[in-house]
Protein backbone atom coordinates (compact mmCIF):
# COMPACT_ATOMS: atom_id res chain seq x y z
CA UNK A 1 0.00 0.00 0.00
CA UNK A 2 1.40 3.25 -0.71
CA UNK A 3 1.90 5.74 2.08
CA UNK A 4 -0.34 8.45 1.15
CA UNK A 5 -3.05 5.93 2.19
CA UNK A 6 -2.73 6.42 5.30
CA UNK A 7 -6.31 5.99 7.04
CA UNK A 8 -7.71 7.42 10.13
CA UNK A 9 -6.97 5.34 12.82
CA UNK A 10 -3.05 4.15 11.70
CA UNK A 11 -0.21 4.28 14.50
CA UNK A 12 2.86 6.66 12.99
CA UNK A 13 6.20 7.50 14.64
CA UNK A 14 7.47 11.19 13.82
CA UNK A 15 11.32 10.85 12.43
CA UNK A 16 14.53 11.94 13.86
CA UNK A 17 15.36 15.13 13.85
CA UNK A 18 18.19 14.11 11.67
CA UNK A 19 15.86 12.38 9.70
CA UNK A 20 13.39 15.28 9.09
CA UNK A 21 16.26 18.07 8.23
CA UNK A 22 18.01 15.84 5.27
CA UNK A 23 14.03 16.24 3.46
CA UNK A 24 13.89 19.98 3.77
CA UNK A 25 15.40 22.37 1.41
CA UNK A 26 17.44 25.65 2.24
CA UNK A 27 13.74 27.64 3.29
CA UNK A 28 13.11 24.61 5.77
CA UNK A 29 10.75 23.18 3.56
CA UNK A 30 9.34 20.12 1.85
CA UNK A 31 7.13 20.75 -1.34
CA UNK A 32 6.61 24.50 -0.05
CA UNK A 33 5.35 23.11 3.39
CA UNK A 34 7.38 24.61 6.30
CA UNK A 35 8.55 22.48 9.04
CA UNK A 36 8.39 24.75 11.79
CA UNK A 37 10.25 24.91 14.87
CA UNK A 38 7.45 23.98 17.48
CA UNK A 39 7.10 20.46 15.51
CA UNK A 40 10.76 19.27 16.60
CA UNK A 41 9.14 18.47 20.10
CA UNK A 42 7.40 15.40 18.30
CA UNK A 43 10.33 14.06 17.09
CA UNK A 44 10.54 10.07 17.83
CA UNK A 45 7.35 9.95 19.45
CA UNK A 46 4.38 7.76 17.97
CA UNK A 47 0.61 8.94 17.12
CA UNK A 48 -2.53 8.08 15.60
CA UNK A 49 -3.68 9.37 12.09
CA UNK A 50 -6.41 12.00 13.08
CA UNK A 51 -7.13 12.55 9.22
CA UNK A 52 -5.73 12.37 6.19
CA UNK A 53 -4.61 15.66 4.99
CA UNK A 54 -5.20 15.60 0.93
CA UNK A 55 -7.46 18.79 1.04
CA UNK A 56 -7.44 22.05 3.41
CA UNK A 57 -8.89 25.41 3.52
CA UNK A 58 -6.64 28.21 2.74
CA UNK A 59 -7.51 31.34 4.39
CA UNK A 60 -4.41 33.68 3.13
CA UNK A 61 -6.53 34.49 0.48
CA UNK A 62 -10.14 34.57 -0.41
CA UNK A 63 -11.51 31.58 1.11
CA UNK A 64 -11.01 28.32 -1.04
CA UNK A 65 -10.66 24.72 -0.62
CA UNK A 66 -6.74 23.27 -1.69
CA UNK A 67 -5.59 20.07 -2.76
CA UNK A 68 -2.83 18.50 -0.18
CA UNK A 69 0.07 16.22 -1.72
CA UNK A 70 1.32 13.46 0.97
CA UNK A 71 0.28 14.87 4.31
CA UNK A 72 -1.86 13.76 7.30
CA UNK A 73 -2.96 15.31 10.57
CA UNK A 74 -1.75 13.77 14.00
CA UNK A 75 -3.12 15.25 17.17
CA UNK A 76 -0.31 17.44 17.33
CA UNK A 77 -0.87 21.51 17.30
CA UNK A 78 1.21 24.13 17.41
CA UNK A 79 1.91 25.70 20.45
CA UNK A 80 3.30 29.32 18.77
CA UNK A 81 6.84 29.38 21.29
CA UNK A 82 8.74 29.98 17.73
CA UNK A 83 6.41 32.35 16.40
CA UNK A 84 6.31 35.23 18.62
CA UNK A 85 3.66 33.05 21.20
CA UNK A 86 0.70 32.80 18.85
CA UNK A 87 -2.08 31.00 20.36
CA UNK A 88 -4.42 30.07 17.18
CA UNK A 89 -3.03 26.68 18.32
CA UNK A 90 -3.20 25.39 14.67
CA UNK A 91 -3.65 21.53 13.85
CA UNK A 92 -0.20 20.67 12.15
CA UNK A 93 0.59 19.03 8.82
CA UNK A 94 3.09 16.52 8.79
CA UNK A 95 4.66 15.11 5.09
CA UNK A 96 4.68 11.48 4.96
CA UNK A 97 8.67 11.67 4.61
CA UNK A 98 8.54 13.30 8.15
CA UNK A 99 6.92 9.95 9.57
CA UNK A 100 7.53 6.04 9.32
CA UNK A 101 4.95 2.99 10.00
CA UNK A 102 4.36 1.40 12.78
CA UNK A 103 1.57 -0.62 11.04
CA UNK A 104 2.94 -2.16 8.06
CA UNK A 105 2.07 0.97 5.67
CA UNK A 106 3.55 3.36 3.87
CA UNK A 107 5.55 1.19 2.43
CA UNK A 108 8.84 2.29 0.57
CA UNK A 109 8.62 5.65 2.79
CA UNK A 110 12.74 6.38 3.36
CA UNK A 111 12.80 10.28 4.19
CA UNK A 112 14.82 10.66 1.43
CA UNK A 113 17.53 13.62 1.28
CA UNK A 114 21.35 14.48 0.59
CA UNK A 115 23.35 12.74 3.24
CA UNK A 116 24.77 16.27 3.77
CA UNK A 117 21.56 18.29 5.13
CA UNK A 118 21.33 21.29 2.83
CA UNK A 119 19.28 22.78 6.29
CA UNK A 120 19.86 22.74 9.47
CA UNK A 121 17.90 23.21 12.73
CA UNK A 122 18.81 26.91 13.23
CA UNK A 123 17.81 27.17 9.32
CA UNK A 124 14.54 25.74 10.37
CA UNK A 125 13.95 28.72 13.71
CA UNK A 126 15.47 31.22 11.55
CA UNK A 127 13.28 31.39 8.69
CA UNK A 128 10.23 31.24 11.04
CA UNK A 129 10.72 35.02 12.12
CA UNK A 130 11.79 37.75 9.73
CA UNK A 131 11.55 41.24 10.08
CA UNK A 132 9.46 43.65 7.95
CA UNK A 133 11.56 46.53 6.11
CA UNK A 134 9.01 48.84 5.96
CA UNK A 135 8.80 49.06 9.85
CA UNK A 136 11.14 46.68 11.32
CA UNK A 137 8.07 44.93 12.69
CA UNK A 138 8.28 40.91 12.91
CA UNK A 139 6.91 38.96 10.11
CA UNK A 140 6.38 35.18 10.64
CA UNK A 141 6.09 32.19 8.14
CA UNK A 142 4.35 29.51 9.18
CA UNK A 143 2.15 25.91 7.85
CA UNK A 144 -0.86 28.82 7.88
CA UNK A 145 0.67 31.66 6.07
CA UNK A 146 2.61 29.13 3.44
CA UNK A 147 -0.60 27.03 2.13
CA UNK A 148 -1.39 28.57 -0.55
CA UNK A 149 2.40 27.94 -1.92
CA UNK A 150 2.19 24.32 -0.46
CA UNK A 151 -1.12 23.42 -2.39
CA UNK A 152 -2.84 23.25 -5.41
CA UNK A 153 -6.25 24.06 -7.08
CA UNK A 154 -9.20 22.29 -5.99
CA UNK A 155 -12.68 22.40 -7.06
CA UNK A 156 -15.61 21.76 -4.30
CA UNK A 157 -17.10 20.20 -7.10
CA UNK A 158 -14.67 18.02 -7.77
CA UNK A 159 -16.06 14.27 -6.30
CA UNK A 160 -12.77 12.73 -5.80
CA UNK A 161 -12.37 14.45 -2.86
CA UNK A 162 -14.90 13.50 -1.39
CA UNK A 163 -14.54 9.77 -2.06
CA UNK A 164 -10.76 10.11 -0.26
CA UNK A 165 -12.69 11.49 2.52
CA UNK A 166 -14.63 8.35 2.89
CA UNK A 167 -11.97 5.91 2.05
CA UNK A 168 -9.55 7.69 4.27
CA UNK A 169 -12.15 7.25 7.38
CA UNK A 170 -11.91 11.22 7.56
CA UNK A 171 -15.41 11.41 7.06
CA UNK A 172 -19.26 8.51 7.32
CA UNK A 173 -21.41 8.05 4.79
CA UNK A 174 -23.85 9.90 7.28
CA UNK A 175 -22.01 12.84 6.84
CA UNK A 176 -21.81 12.93 3.25
CA UNK A 177 -25.33 12.49 3.58
CA UNK A 178 -26.10 15.23 6.03
CA UNK A 179 -23.53 17.78 3.85
CA UNK A 180 -25.95 16.55 0.51
CA UNK A 181 -28.89 18.02 2.17
CA UNK A 182 -27.62 20.82 3.90
CA UNK A 183 -25.78 21.80 0.70
CA UNK A 184 -29.68 21.20 -1.44
CA UNK A 185 -31.42 23.26 1.02
CA UNK A 186 -29.16 25.94 0.98
CA UNK A 187 -28.28 26.21 -2.42
CA UNK A 188 -32.24 26.46 -3.12
CA UNK A 189 -32.86 29.30 -0.60
CA UNK A 190 -30.34 31.22 -2.53
CA UNK A 191 -31.86 30.13 -6.37
CA UNK A 192 -34.17 33.51 -6.20
CA UNK A 193 -37.48 31.49 -7.06
CA UNK A 194 -39.55 32.13 -4.14
CA UNK A 195 -38.95 29.12 -1.42
CA UNK A 196 -35.85 30.50 0.44
CA UNK A 197 -38.09 30.58 3.65
CA UNK A 198 -40.39 27.65 3.09
CA UNK A 199 -36.96 25.55 2.77
CA UNK A 200 -35.52 27.27 5.94
CA UNK A 201 -38.21 26.53 7.83
CA UNK A 202 -38.34 23.24 6.19
CA UNK A 203 -34.80 22.32 7.23
CA UNK A 204 -35.43 23.73 10.81
CA UNK A 205 -38.21 21.86 11.52
CA UNK A 206 -36.92 18.56 10.16
CA UNK A 207 -33.03 18.45 10.28
CA UNK A 208 -33.23 15.82 13.83
CA UNK A 209 -34.20 13.63 11.23
CA UNK A 210 -30.56 13.69 9.57
CA UNK A 211 -28.47 15.15 12.66
CA UNK A 212 -26.54 18.47 12.44
CA UNK A 213 -28.04 21.77 13.88
CA UNK A 214 -30.79 24.53 12.54
CA UNK A 215 -30.01 26.31 9.41
CA UNK A 216 -26.96 27.85 10.35
CA UNK A 217 -26.87 30.77 8.05
CA UNK A 218 -29.21 33.39 9.71
CA UNK A 219 -29.15 36.97 10.02
CA UNK A 220 -27.94 38.64 13.20
CA UNK A 221 -30.61 41.06 14.74
CA UNK A 222 -28.64 44.26 15.49
CA UNK A 223 -28.66 46.55 12.88
CA UNK A 224 -25.48 47.16 10.24
CA UNK A 225 -23.13 50.12 12.24
CA UNK A 226 -24.70 50.21 15.54
CA UNK A 227 -22.46 49.02 18.24
CA UNK A 228 -23.09 45.52 19.42
CA UNK A 229 -23.21 44.02 23.01
CA UNK A 230 -20.00 43.10 25.32
CA UNK A 231 -19.90 40.91 28.12
CA UNK A 232 -17.09 40.35 30.46
CA UNK A 233 -16.54 36.69 32.48
CA UNK A 234 -12.97 36.82 32.92
CA UNK A 235 -13.54 32.66 32.27
CA UNK A 236 -9.90 30.74 33.15
CA UNK A 237 -8.54 27.73 31.53
CA UNK A 238 -10.61 24.47 33.08
CA UNK A 239 -13.62 26.34 33.36
CA UNK A 240 -17.06 24.99 32.34
CA UNK A 241 -19.20 26.94 29.95
CA UNK A 242 -22.57 26.18 28.13
CA UNK A 243 -22.84 27.90 25.03
CA UNK A 244 -25.77 30.02 24.90
CA UNK A 245 -28.43 29.20 22.14
CA UNK A 246 -28.41 29.78 18.57
CA UNK A 247 -31.14 32.41 18.97
CA UNK A 248 -29.44 34.20 21.91
CA UNK A 249 -26.36 34.56 19.74
CA UNK A 250 -28.32 35.88 17.12
CA UNK A 251 -29.24 38.41 19.35
CA UNK A 252 -25.86 40.14 19.67
CA UNK A 253 -24.56 39.85 16.44
CA UNK A 254 -25.32 42.71 13.51
CA UNK A 255 -26.51 42.14 10.19
CA UNK A 256 -23.39 40.76 8.75
CA UNK A 257 -23.28 38.38 11.67
CA UNK A 258 -20.16 40.05 13.64
CA UNK A 259 -19.80 41.17 17.67
CA UNK A 260 -17.40 43.82 17.86
CA UNK A 261 -15.44 42.48 15.13
CA UNK A 262 -15.41 39.09 15.31
CA UNK A 263 -17.52 36.93 12.32
CA UNK A 264 -20.25 34.51 13.96
CA UNK A 265 -20.11 31.38 11.97
CA UNK A 266 -21.93 28.81 10.83
CA UNK A 267 -19.24 26.17 11.67
CA UNK A 268 -20.25 27.57 15.40
CA UNK A 269 -24.07 26.27 14.98
CA UNK A 270 -23.95 23.18 16.22
CA UNK A 271 -22.18 23.39 19.56
CA UNK A 272 -24.94 26.39 19.97
CA UNK A 273 -26.35 24.76 23.81
CA UNK A 274 -23.41 22.69 24.73
CA UNK A 275 -21.52 22.60 27.26
CA UNK A 276 -17.59 22.74 26.97
CA UNK A 277 -14.19 23.19 28.93
CA UNK A 278 -12.53 26.75 28.05
CA UNK A 279 -9.10 25.69 26.76
CA UNK A 280 -7.38 28.91 26.55
CA UNK A 281 -7.72 32.33 26.46
CA UNK A 282 -6.64 34.18 22.87
CA UNK A 283 -5.03 37.73 23.01
CA UNK A 284 -2.90 37.88 20.08
CA UNK A 285 -2.38 35.32 16.73
CA UNK A 286 -0.29 35.80 13.54
CA UNK A 287 -2.13 37.25 10.78
CA UNK A 288 -2.13 34.59 8.23
CA UNK A 289 -2.61 37.25 5.18
CA UNK A 290 0.44 39.72 6.38
CA UNK A 291 2.47 37.20 8.16
CA UNK A 292 2.59 39.73 11.36
CA UNK A 293 1.14 39.36 15.02
CA UNK A 294 -2.32 40.63 15.12
CA UNK A 295 -3.47 41.68 18.64
CA UNK A 296 -7.19 41.05 19.70
CA UNK A 297 -8.70 44.25 20.80
CA UNK A 298 -11.26 42.66 22.70
CA UNK A 299 -10.34 38.77 23.81
CA UNK A 300 -11.81 36.22 23.39
CA UNK A 301 -11.56 32.01 24.32
CA UNK A 302 -11.27 28.46 22.58
CA UNK A 303 -12.84 25.46 23.60
CA UNK A 304 -11.54 22.41 23.85
CA UNK A 305 -12.97 20.01 21.57
CA UNK A 306 -14.48 22.71 19.68
CA UNK A 307 -13.06 22.81 16.25
CA UNK A 308 -14.70 23.27 13.07
CA UNK A 309 -16.42 20.70 11.05
CA UNK A 310 -16.69 22.27 7.63
CA UNK A 311 -20.05 21.05 7.54
CA UNK A 312 -21.64 24.05 6.03
CA UNK A 313 -19.05 25.58 3.80
CA UNK A 314 -19.30 25.46 0.59
CA UNK A 315 -15.71 25.83 -1.34
CA UNK A 316 -14.28 23.24 1.48
CA UNK A 317 -16.52 20.96 2.35
CA UNK A 318 -15.22 18.60 4.90
CA UNK A 319 -11.55 20.47 5.38
CA UNK A 320 -10.01 18.18 8.19
CA UNK A 321 -8.09 21.19 9.22
CA UNK A 322 -10.04 21.70 12.30
CA UNK A 323 -8.96 25.24 13.41
CA UNK A 324 -10.12 26.33 16.76
CA UNK A 325 -13.59 28.71 16.46
CA UNK A 326 -13.13 32.11 19.03
CA UNK A 327 -15.79 32.53 20.81
CA UNK A 328 -16.64 36.37 22.67
CA UNK A 329 -17.80 36.09 26.34
CA UNK A 330 -21.07 37.35 25.57
CA UNK A 331 -21.72 34.18 23.34
CA UNK A 332 -20.94 31.80 26.55
CA UNK A 333 -22.02 31.76 30.64
CA UNK A 334 -19.99 29.99 33.01
CA UNK A 335 -21.50 26.73 34.91
CA UNK A 336 -21.91 26.54 38.14
CA UNK A 337 -19.25 24.84 40.47
CA UNK A 338 -22.08 22.25 41.20
CA UNK A 339 -23.31 21.52 38.15
CA UNK A 340 -22.27 17.88 37.05
CA UNK A 341 -20.12 17.83 34.19
CA UNK A 342 -22.75 15.59 32.04
CA UNK A 343 -23.87 18.09 29.29
CA UNK A 344 -20.23 17.96 28.23
CA UNK A 345 -20.31 17.19 25.20
CA UNK A 346 -16.73 15.40 23.84
CA UNK A 347 -18.23 13.70 20.69
CA UNK A 348 -15.78 13.92 17.35
CA UNK A 349 -16.60 17.14 15.93
CA UNK A 350 -14.27 18.58 13.59
CA UNK A 351 -13.97 21.17 10.80
CA UNK A 352 -14.38 25.77 9.40
CA UNK A 353 -12.23 28.11 8.59
CA UNK A 354 -13.56 30.48 10.74
CA UNK A 355 -13.42 33.84 9.59
CA UNK A 356 -12.07 35.05 13.21
CA UNK A 357 -8.84 36.87 11.74
CA UNK A 358 -10.85 39.67 9.60
CA UNK A 359 -11.86 41.68 12.73
CA UNK A 360 -11.60 41.90 16.05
Amino acid sequence: MSRSKLVVGDWVEVRSKDEILRTLDSNGQLDGMPFMPEMFAFCGKRFQVNKRAHKTCDTVFPVRGRRVADAVHLETRCDGSDHGGCQASCLLFWKMDWLKPTTGKMEGNTAEGSANSVCTEADVVAHAESVDPKDGAPKYVCQATQLPYATSHLDWWDVRQYIEDYRSGNVSLRQLFCGGVYFLCHWLSRAGIGVGRPIRWFYDKFYPLWGGAPFPRKSGTIPDGEPTPAETLDLQPGELVRIKSYPEILQTLDSCNRNRGLYFDAEEVPYCGGTYRVLKNVTKIVNERTGRMQELKTPCVILDSVVCQSRYSECRLFCPRSIYPYWRAIWLERVGQNNSATGLEEEDQRSQCSSARDGR
